[in-house]
């Protein structure tokens, strides 16, 4: 089994990532890490941080701007509900991953 290795930064107030499986909290790890299919579409980029996921001061967690973003007309309202499919809202976090502590190289808890 082969390990890879990318390095994502996180807001340090983030929650820490959920179990697979669990309610998504916000974390950001897996839209930081990649965007999902409307997020490669609309950031136009396949690898890195997707460009519609931004940090809610009020809320401490991070959001899905595709889904956060009031739609404006027929567009807006595909978007959102595209996003909401291709991030799975609702059906817990899928992100097979792992954060470290950048300081420690260990798991976050």
């Amino acid at each position: 089994m082969s390990t890879h290795s990318t390095h994502a930064l996180i807001h340090p107030a983030a929650p820490p990532k959920p179990p697979v499986g669990a309610p998504c909290n916000g974390c950001g790890l897996c839209c930081l890490l990649e965007p999902c299919p409307i997020g490669m579409l609309l950031s136009r980029k396949r690898r890195g941080a997707c460009h519609w996921l931004h940090w809610s001061e009020e809320q401490q967690r991070y959001l899905c701007g595709a889904i956060s973003e009031a739609p404006l007309g027929l567009l807006g309202e595909v978007r959102v509900r595209l996003a909401r499919r291709w991030i799975a809202a609702g059906a817990g976090c899928d992100a097979q991953v792992q954060a470290l502590d950048a300081d420690t190289d260990t798991p976050q808890p």
